[in-house]
């Protein structure tokens, strides 16, 4: 291994960690959602009108909602592109799976455009808190 690659190498790998986590939270938001219509419709997973589960999703897709009225760009995506800087990557000098999970996740479109179909989304969420009330957890005993 050549001296600028030992000393490159932790960062594309932690870039890639950065881009599964971030995968992850996306299909957490829109997964979660699927989740809850889906589970109420077949009554048959109570787990997903947990009140820690419903809390967490709104949550978690009133932060994505709230940077892009700000105009703030995620975190994750920040911290991506510095340690692929880091690593001396181009955006097209990555590994097999980050090209493709970029390319399922980033879109190019005007800003406006994600402002409103993330708050559409929240929106549902919302819904979804009406028409399926998330459940305080009650205590066996």
């Amino acid at each position: 291994m050549s001296t600028a690659m030992s000393a490159a190498w932790p960062y594309p790998l932690l870039a890639d960690m950065v881009l599964a986590v971030h995968f992850g939270v996306v299909l957490f938001v829109i997964g979660g959602l699927v989740l809850v219509f889906v589970g109420n419709r077949l009554a048959t997973w109570p787990w997903v009108n947990a009140l820690w589960f419903r809390m967490a999703h709104l949550v978690a897709i009133g932060v994505v909602a709230a940077q892009s009225w700000l105009g703030m760009v995620c975190p994750l995506t920040t911290l991506e592109a510095w340690l692929r800087e880091q690593a001396g990557e181009a955006s097209h000098d990555q590994s097999f799976v980050a090209y493709w999970l970029q390319r399922l996740m980033f879109f190019t479109a005007p800003e406006w455009v994600f402002a409103v179909a993330y708050t559409a989304f929240g929106l549902l969420v919302v819904l979804a808190w009406w028409r399926y009330p998330p459940r305080v957890a009650r205590s066996r005993g």
